[in-house]
């Protein structure tokens, strides 16, 4: 699958489309409160079948829920019925269920196989009414939902799931392999001994959402300038998150151009985020991994993962021998065996190296047996 994002031309006529957002916000709403009354009165779990049927035939007697396609009701009993299972499956994790949520920040919803029809050149035509979108690329492949996703600064885009038959084959064409540790000080040290710093976007713009957040707080509520002061707010961040991922994109096509087989270790980045909270947010490491993913896959390169129990700060990597602890403060040590200074980033990426190179048959290493690959 491939997913392509196109944004919608600014009209009066789009007014619709957010109708329907809103009326998709409330049937979630209604589903959401018809699952905790069941709940309580039978102790059991509503079962997704039971609930479209039952949505069905009320959206019949009610004109604003028939604003949006049937469809797309469907999908909204079906993001339900998946956030429960992932709160039944991860619930000891900390996942909570799904919970009411307020209609104007709604977001999106989903048509699938009817509703919708591309008309040729950039229209669209979505219920009755025919739209204009920014046609950066070509939609190639067959469609699978279309999805029309607002923003909170009320931009509007449409996002098309297509089914891509392209299947890339693993290509070597710089024979490199490298393997990288993640740090708070430094985002990526390499084996190779280089270094990228993140430009911790969010630090820097954070005194002017400081003071856009100190605008909008001061406004009244319900009134224009607080709408307008929002709206700044929204803006600014969007700005950071746009830079980003703009950024994710450059390095993660830099990465994949000096070398084939990139390692990394799987970790824990929530029990990280309630240590070290909000930089490890601004680094966003989960992001660019799924970017890096992406561009790996369609170059034909490889991204292996290790296990995040793999003791890669402790273990020489000159001699192999492995230290009983190694405090979080310490940044170089000495090898007690080969007498070697592993400075310890550096040191944790050449073992990340050399277990992700015993994964994709490259190399042989011992312990590799905690060691995944995807």
């Amino acid at each position: 699958m491939k997913t392509l994002k196109f944004k919608l031309y600014q009209h009066k006529r789009n007014r619709f489309l957010k109708r329907s957002i809103n009326a998709a916000g409330v049937i979630y709403n209604h589903c959401i409160a018809l699952h905790k009354r069941y709940y309580r009165m039978w102790g059991k779990h509503l079962n997704c079948g039971k609930l479209q049927a039952h949505i069905a035939k009320i959206r019949k007697r009610n004109p604003f829920w028939q604003s949006v396609g049937s469809q797309a009701v469907q999908d909204v009993c079906q993001r339900i019925e998946k956030a429960y299972q992932l709160f039944f499956k991860h619930n000891k994790k900390g996942v909570r269920p799904p919970g009411f949520k307020k209609v104007k920040k709604y977001k999106s919803f989903t048509l699938k196989q009817a509703g919708y029809k591309f008309l040729g050149s950039n229209r669209v035509k979505i219920g009755q009414k025919v739209y204009q979108y920014w046609k950066s690329r070509e939609i190639e492949g067959k469609v699978k939902t279309l999805t029309i996703k607002r923003t909170p600064l009320g931009e509007l885009f449409l996002v098309v799931v297509v089914d891509d038959c392209f299947e890339p084959e693993v290509k070597s064409t710089t024979g490199n392999i490298a393997g990288f540790d993640f740090g708070l000080k430094t985002f990526l040290t390499c084996s190779d001994g280089t270094t990228i710093v993140s430009p911790q976007f969010l630090k820097q713009s954070l005194n002017a959402i400081k003071i856009a957040n100190r605008h909008h707080s001061k406004k009244l509520k319900g009134s224009s300038n607080r709408e307008r002061a929002r709206k700044n707010l929204a803006r600014a961040h969007e700005d950071i998150a746009n830079r980003r991922t703009d950024w994710f994109w450059k390095l993660a096509h830099d990465l994949t151009d000096r070398f084939d087989v990139l390692c990394f270790e799987t970790l824990n980045l929530k029990g990280m985020k309630r240590l070290w909270g909000r930089k490890v947010s601004d680094l966003a490491l989960r992001d660019f991994l799924d970017i890096l993913e992406w561009v790996a896959s369609k170059l034909g390169k490889q991204v292996v993962y290790i296990d995040q129990w793999y003791p890669s700060s402790k273990i020489c990597s000159c001699c192999g021998h492995v230290l009983e602890s190694l405090d979080l403060s310490v940044r170089e040590w000495r090898c007690p065996v080969c007498q070697s200074v592993n400075g310890r980033d550096e040191n944790a990426a050449k073992n990340i190296q050399t277990v992700g190179a015993s994964m994709v048959g490259l190399g042989d290493v011992r312990q590799s047996e905690t060691a995944i690959a995807v």
